[in-house]
């Protein structure tokens, strides 16, 4: 338990909660101690109402977006308590407000946090409004509140400034390492690929997240305060994860013809699974190792492991003889280059957490790093280009408006107790998506009323203000801590906070519980039946839109590849990028057909067609990455005719899927190819054969890499086009049954 106690208040999460605890618990004890409780109750408030804004970013986006919030936050407070007293302004500016203050989500996750801060801020002035110069002293409590968490969150940060970086890393590395086992699992005969695959891809959207808030931190980071030796290891790093994540998916192989072609000699592919084992194993150690703040110390001899392999491949080519046994060869030693690739990226890894990292350890690789990162601006356009039902932000932000103010009248019109609290159960649970939303309703209500009974039996046991005040603050610090990853629990935790707290300031405990509860009820059924009946995002909508860009990134990718294949030279910022973008891409395509399987089973129309071309899109990436990965780093012959005849038509067909998505037509403008292409294939096939002969190589372990060259492209290149072909047909049977729906 110890090693899982110490991970856990070394965690990203916990510290958030400490910063939070601190910023809010300090006034009240001081100013309590005082005589002034009040005055700590509403700075403590101003904490809170910050604290949400507070996400990863690099220094000066910390402090410029605490700062907005608290301004906002503030200023919000002070202009609902001056028009509340007028009904019939107050009613017509609280909606235009909660409109505006949804609708600066389409900023992106920063302002979307700035924005259920502020309408956090909203529900809760309904609990404390004052009159007179009360306003403006209880406005500016709160604007003191906020900068009392930003100076908490700054000394935190500067007492440990990487730590949030280290921490991210090292999930990365352990995400990494599953991913690896994964690859592992696939190489069982008998193994579930298509829940393996299911797996993998949920692990992208993952990997897709947290290597956005890495590039974020790092490249950000290094731009504003230069290269220190920790920022360009950690920057190593990143990219040499990055880089194994692109060699893990560019391992593609046909795994039936590969156990059919070595089932007589299962010791080839036991040896490389295991190899993927101890590989996926070593990362994990060395994520370990970073969260616990320990050299790291290497467990697994991958090196040996890599020996094993080639040895194997020895006994199978001595077994069957160099001629029977050539196609076979060829298909080991790809797998074994891959696996040397894979090590070799690894030692970086380890070096660079035992050894002073030097500029030229990157080689070039930290180059036009900026352009890998979403640009910070935020034009008044974006918000007017939004403001149609067209826009999810823009029916999410009228539907929560909507409930909010019916909320509101309901807890005003019926004898609830407190009205806010439903207006603040509708701002915590409501999110833009049903699936998010019904699950947040149900682990809301779950932790609303196991909290609520938690801590109505430790009142009743205990009795001493101190020793409840004591409970508050521990169940405040893990509510903070576990509201990110179990929703459930946090919600427990908040309940216990806020019960204990009235517990202490309210001697009519019994009806506070109970109303408590009613309320919660209220806001989470309201909560669910609007994101049901108004407007409702159903993912079946907007899948053809994260379709035509999943197959959009991987068309760029592909061309950045022949571009790459024809003129050879470095890989360009522009084939990083395209290669970023697929990854990306394919990433929100996955996590959409997530979202898709928590709707009802009515709105999940063609879930089947949906993950076929979830999965072509990803089968695609990967065979694009094998094809990439192999040409960057071998000296690859000159293109042929051929090679870009066949590419190009591979190309046009991802064009016609993406015209079938956009025209919604199953016939798109350009005429569909239905070339046979074998001709083309037996063709490269000759120039490869004519090229080696002409060439009069007297060096067979050139000849080797030739031949290899020639079968890997070609076999690429056959299923870039079958896979192309199945992404039109698919894409053809998903739009014609969304036209009869």
């Amino acid at each position: 338990m110890i090693p899982k106690v110490k991970k856990f208040t070394d965690g990203t999460y916990f510290t958030n909660a400490l910063k939070i605890t601190i910023a809010a618990v300090l006034p009240v004890l001081l100013f309590s101690y005082l005589g002034h409780f009040k005055i700590g109750f509403t700075i403590a408030l101003g904490a809170f109402f910050t604290y949400p804004s507070d996400i990863p970013s690099n220094l000066k986006h910390k402090i410029n977006g605490i700062l907005v919030t608290v301004l906002i936050v503030s200023g919000v407070n002070l202009l609902i308590n001056l028009v509340y007293p007028y009904p019939w302004v107050f009613y017509p500016f609280l909606t235009i407000l909660l409109f505006f203050l949804s609708m600066i989500s389409v900023y992106g996750q920063r302002a979307t946090m700035v924005s259920f801060s502020a309408l956090l801020a909203i529900s809760l002035a309904f609990a404390h409004l004052q009159t007179g110069w009360d306003r403006i002293q209880y406005s500016g409590l709160i604007l003191l509140g906020g900068l009392f968490y930003l100076i908490v969150s700054l000394i935190f940060f500067y007492i440990r400034p990487n730590r949030y970086a280290e921490l991210q890393i090292a999930e990365c590395i352990k995400l990494t390492s599953k991913y690896l086992k994964l690859r592992g699992d696939l190489w069982e005969v008998h193994s579930d690929r298509k829940t393996i695959t299911e797996k993998q891809l949920n692990l992208q959207v993952q990997l897709n997240t947290i290597h956005e808030n890495i590039r974020e931190i790092l490249i950000r980071n290094r731009t504003t305060s230069g290269s220190s030796n920790q920022n360009r290891k950690l920057l190593l790093v990143f990219i040499s994860l990055v880089e194994i994540m692109e060699l893990a998916i560019a391992t593609s192989f046909d795994h039936n013809k590969l156990h059919q072609k070595f089932d007589n000699h299962p010791r080839v592919l036991e040896t490389y699974q295991k190899l993927a084992y101890n590989l996926a194993k070593s990362l994990k150690t060395l994520s370990e190792s970073i969260e616990n703040g320990e050299k790291y110390i290497a467990k697994h001899n991958l090196v040996s492991d890599l020996h094993d392999l080639e040895l194997a491949i020895t006994n199978y080519e001595n077994d069957l003889g160099k001629v029977n046994a050539s196609e076979g060869v060829l298909m080991l030693t790809n797998m074994l280059y891959y696996a040397e690739k894979q090590v070799e990226i690894n030692k970086t890894l380890e070096r660079a957490f035992t050894a002073v990292v030097k500029l030229q350890d990157l080689k070039g690789k930290d180059t036009d790093l900026e352009k890998f990162i979403t640009p910070q601006y935020y034009p008044i356009r974006t918000m007017i280009e939004n403001l149609s039902f067209s826009s999810t932000v823009f029916r999410h932000s009228l539907r929560l408006t909507i409930t909010i103010l019916i909320g509101f009248i309901i807890g005003k019109a019926l004898p609830f107790q407190n009205a806010y609290w439903i207006v603040l159960t509708i701002v915590v649970i409501m999110r833009q998506g049903y699936g998010l939303t019904k699950q947040r309703t149900f682990h809301r209500i779950f932790g609303t009323i196991l909290g609520a009974f938690i801590a109505f039996g430790v009142l009743f046991l205990v009795h001493d203000s101190t020793i409840i005040g004591g409970l508050a603050i521990i169940a405040l610090l893990f509510g903070f801590s576990f509201t990110p990853t179990n929703y459930k629990v946090g919600a427990t935790f908040i309940t216990i906070y806020v019960i204990f707290i009235y517990g202490i300031l309210a001697p009519d405990i019994d009806n506070l519980i109970q109303y408590r509860i009613v309320d919660t009820l209220v806001g989470a059924l309201l909560s669910f039946l609007a994101n049901y009946f108004l407007w409702p995002s159903w993912e079946f909508v907007k899948i053809p839109v994260y379709l035509e860009k999943s197959i959009e990134a991987n068309r760029n990718y592909l061309e950045q590849i022949s571009l790459f294949y024809n003129k050879k030279g470095t890989v360009s910022a522009p084939y990083r990028l395209a290669r970023k973008h697929a990854f990306i891409e394919i990433g929100n395509l996955m996590a959409s057909f997530q979202r898709m399987l928590q709707e009802p089973k009515s709105k999940q129309n063609k879930l089947a067609q949906v993950y076929k071309l979830t999965v072509l899109n990803h089968t695609l990436l990967s065979s694009a990455a094998s094809l990439g990965t192999y040409i960057q780093s071998h000296k690859t012959s000159e293109a042929s005719e051929a090679f870009n005849a066949v590419f190009d038509k591979v190309i046009i067909k991802l064009d016609n899927a993406i015209t079938i998505l956009k025209e919604g037509d199953v016939v798109p403008q350009t005429n569909l190819i239905n070339e046979d292409l074998s001709n083309r294939f037996i063709e490269l096939n000759k120039i490869r054969t004519r090229e080696l002969q002409d060439e009069n190589i007297i060096d067979q372990e050139e000849i080797e890499l030739k031949k290899q060259e020639t079968q890997l492209v070609i076999e690429q290149l056959i299923w870039l086009t079958s896979l192309s072909e199945n992404i039109v047909k698919t894409t053809q049977i998903l739009i014609k049954t969304k036209n009869e729906l």
